[in-house]
């Protein structure tokens, strides 16, 4: 019965946030992500824990390890500034899970890419991919939400999708959409690549602070935990592009991404030179060493060719 009124909470919410003045999101749908990058080592896929922020004209679709990671970050840097006598203080980060970030704008029909690289954030603009889905008249429940089964093609794949009607936005994980409602899970006919739904909750704001707070899953393993910053606004739950994003092409990144890795100093002092150019007469030049560590081995990707 708990459950029961948890889901219809949210699905009112969502319903409401169509009269809301800013898009911001009413509902977190949770993934258990796995691909297996490597089809020599299937025993060891890669996996993550991703969320998809659900507001009333978009969405957001990031990686929830890394929120997770940022809010405790945060919190360490409270804690060590509250009790650093000369303000000074040093955090160790690891981080953890992917930095890209997908926005949907179906409305506008509109796909966009967030990507961090080391002190600047890239945006990659694309429209929406269109998708030939197939309904189907198979039903199922997932996390008290009653869903419906679609199955496309799509980037060399055949996917099954499970998407919920009572949740209107057509929205869904990386770059599905299409479907007359969120899309709460879904996996391609090898089991490769796999967007499992691991529980939803509705989001809440403290009055006091504005800060969000995440009640409990309704379904899957263990509580979330309060989510205090994350996304471009400081707050997950404010989706918007960040205003200082500089614009590229997907092509041009991956040249970045491909020099950074060849020669990281080389690219880091490129970067430097260029903001420290910039900087105030008289400013202590900024200096930044990076390691780049071994990359994964990516046999099968996510977006294959067609053939």
């Amino acid at each position: 019965m708990k459950k029961q009124l948890i889901i219809s909470t949210i699905l009112i919410a969502i319903a409401a946030s169509a009269c809301a003045q800013t898009d911001t999101a009413q509902v977190l749908v949770h993934y258990k992500f796995t691909h297996v990058r490597d089809t020599t080592n299937r025993d060891h896929p890669y996996t993550e824990n991703m969320a998809l922020y659900v507001g009333k004209r978009s969405s957001a679709y990031r990686s929830y390890d890394n929120v997770l990671e940022q809010a405790e970050a945060k919190k360490q840097m409270e804690i060590a500034l509250a009790s650093s006598p000369d303000g000074h203080v040093n955090i160790r980060r690891n981080r953890r899970g992917s930095p890209s970030e997908y926005y949907e704008f179906p409305n506008e029909k509109k796909l966009a890419r967030k990507e961090p690289l080391i002190m600047d954030t890239y945006l990659i603009d694309d429209v929406l991919p269109a998708m030939d889905w197939k309904i189907s008249s198979d039903t199922a429940t997932f996390g008290g939400l009653h869903c419906q089964k679609a199955t496309t093609h799509f980037k060399g794949r055949d996917y099954t999708a499970w998407f919920c009607p009572d949740m209107p936005l057509h929205v869904g994980p990386w770059k599905f959409n299409g479907l007359p409602g969120v899309i709460v899970q879904a996996y391609d006919a090898k089991e490769d690549v796999q967007f499992m739904f691991d529980g939803v909750e509705k989001v809440v704001f403290t009055p006091k602070t504005n800060d969000q707070l995440s009640e409990p899953k309704t379904d899957g393993p263990g509580p979330r935990m309060i989510i205090v910053g994350g996304g471009s606004s400081g707050d997950p739950n404010i989706i918007q592009l960040p205003k200082d994003g500089i614009k590229t092409t997907d092509k041009e990144f991956v040249k970045l991404q491909a020099a950074l890795r060849k020669d990281p100093d080389a690219f880091v002092q490129s970067m430097m030179a260029a903001r420290n150019a910039n900087r105030p007469a008289g400013s202590d030049p900024i200096h930044i060493n990076i390691k780049v560590g071994p990359q994964p081995v990516i046999n099968n990707p996510i977006e294959l060719s067609e053939k």
